[in-house]
């Protein structure tokens, strides 16, 4: 190969990098939205753990997320290479699944506050679930997420070359991972690391670092229930969105097309999930109650 013919292939490389760096930030501000509400809903399921099993339970989780990413990216690729229609279709299953998700939890916190004098029965909540079910249920929950990123990410770069829109399309996906659950670990630790602070500012006598720890050791319980609310806001939210987004009636009605609007959509479509499968239930408990007659 000539020197002119190396330094044309160079040219190409640094073109197609300087695409990838534009593109990648394009697709990172277009995705900064559902990011923050992946990082939200994961740090709210991630907390419902004892504290020496967080970080082992977070660590599942992610591995669960990277293997998520790895299935749902070279399908994304193939769909909108050759059948572009099915997108939709699966965007509408996931906000179904994540209205659920988040209609389901608040309809638990109502039947708590309902019942709160009575005797707590085991009824199918996060609460009653073991460790494994409570991690599959996250990674479930995060393969929704994730698709929803990935694809808002490919649509993007959807006229770029191949070659770019799967690099910047990968680097979304892998900031999905190891940027929400690095920031989700630091989050549910932030109690472990006051209390670190704390035992330091007393074998030195730092009064500012001693506060710094309380401060830290208090707003730990504040941020989990902070984010609790956050994580099921922000699954009624991208399901709402995903709705207004992608089904033509409700994109042409104005006063959904904004946050709390989006919000009442994931809401409906939430508790109309869960009034279907109590329907479906109910009819299946009267249909063997009759077999057995």
């Amino acid at each position: 190969m000539n020197i002119g013919g190396l330094f044309a292939i160079l040219d190409d490389v640094a073109a197609t990098l300087d695409d990838v760096a534009v593109m990648s930030k394009v697709a990172a501000k277009k995705t900064a939205g559902i990011l923050g509400d992946d990082l939200a809903v994961n740090a709210q399921m991630s907390s419902n753990f004892a504290s020496d099993r967080e970080l082992p339970v977070l660590w599942a989780i992610a591995k669960g997320s990277f293997v998520n990413k790895l299935i749902i990216l070279p399908v994304a690729f193939l769909l909108s290479a050759f059948a572009p229609w099915m997108i939709v279709p699966i965007l509408i299953v996931g906000a179904l699944y994540l209205s659920y998700e988040g209609a389901e939890k608040i309809a638990e916190y109502i039947h708590s506050l309902l019942h709160k004098d009575a005797p707590k029965e085991p009824h199918g909540g996060v609460e009653d679930a073991t460790e494994q079910e409570k991690i599959k249920k996250a990674i479930t929950t995060d393969f929704i997420l994730s698709v929803e990123i990935i694809v808002l990410a490919l649509g993007t770069v959807s006229k770029e070359p191949l070659l770019t829109q799967i690099i910047v399309t990968s680097f979304i996906a892998l900031l999905a991972t190891v940027g929400v659950y690095g920031l989700v670990a630091l989050l549910v630790r932030m109690d472990d690391f006051g209390i670190h602070l704390v035992n330091k500012a007393q074998d030195s006598g730092n009064k500012q670092m001693e506060k710094t720890g309380l401060l830290l050791i208090s707003s730990m319980p504040k941020m989990i229930k902070a984010l609790t609310v956050i994580g099921v806001v922000a699954m009624l939210l991208v399901a709402g969105g995903i709705m207004t987004h992608n089904v033509e009636v409700l994109h042409h009605i104005g006063f959904l097309n904004n946050m709390l609007g989006e919000i009442f959509i994931g809401g409906v479509l939430g508790f109309g999930v869960i009034a279907l499968l109590k329907f479906k239930s109910l009819f299946k408990k009267q249909k063997s109650s009759q077999q057995a007659k």
